[in-house]
């Protein structure tokens, strides 16, 4: 996973007041936070960041006062109406660092012929992954599976160096039968 470098700026203003003033410039307030340290209140460039956060589990290289400092993003707060981040929680990780993070599952192939559909019980997967090598999905194949199959977390390969964090036992993919809608002639005749 490339690292994405992003320039910062420390912040000495809080409040509600001062977030709307860095918003207007087109700037996002963050904390950086992680491995005993107080927390550090930065602004980031809105745009870079948006750009950055595509990727999930994205890996960031910051520069505060002075330092440098790699980070993954914690928690992402978004305006509900306009999609704009507000503000985001920035965790401190170190090279070679295991870390806890969610990546999507993904498909591939088809279901066995007939009227089956693929319900996705868990859409991400809770693994634990060295900090530089945080995948972005994990693949499953469910080529030919049929109703009544299931795919378990325990079965999903995983990338090397990756370890599963979610019960193995836990039901990911199921394949279901389609539900046949019921006919307009099954409902005639029973109004009384």
């Amino acid at each position: 996973m490339a690292e994405i470098k992003l320039a910062t700026e420390a912040r000495t203003e809080f409040g509600k007041g001062a977030a709307r003033r860095i918003r207007r410039a087109n700037q996002v307030p963050g904390v950086v936070y992680g491995h005993g340290a107080e927390p550090v209140h930065i602004t980031l460039p809105g745009h870079d960041l948006l750009l950055a956060l595509r990727t999930p589990n994205v890996l960031i290289g910051l520069q505060i006062d002075g330092k440098d400092a790699l980070v993954i993003p914690k928690a992402v707060q978004r305006n509900p109406l306009r999609g704009d981040i507000e503000h985001v929680d920035l965790l401190t990780v170190k090279r070679g660092e295991k870390v806890d993070v969610e990546v999507a599952v993904q498909v591939e192939g088809a279901l066995a012929p007939g009227s089956n559909l693929l319900e996705y019980v868990m859409n991400t997967l809770r693994v634990q992954a060295e900090a530089t090598n945080i995948p972005q999905s994990v693949t499953v194949s469910v080529q030919g599976m049929d109703a009544g199959q299931s795919v378990f977390a325990k079965d999903i390969p995983l990338p090397t160096g990756s370890v599963l964090v979610d019960d193995p036992e836990a039901v990911v993919l199921s394949v279901v039968t389609a539900q046949a809608e019921p006919s307009e002639e099954d409902g005639e005749g029973e109004e009384a």
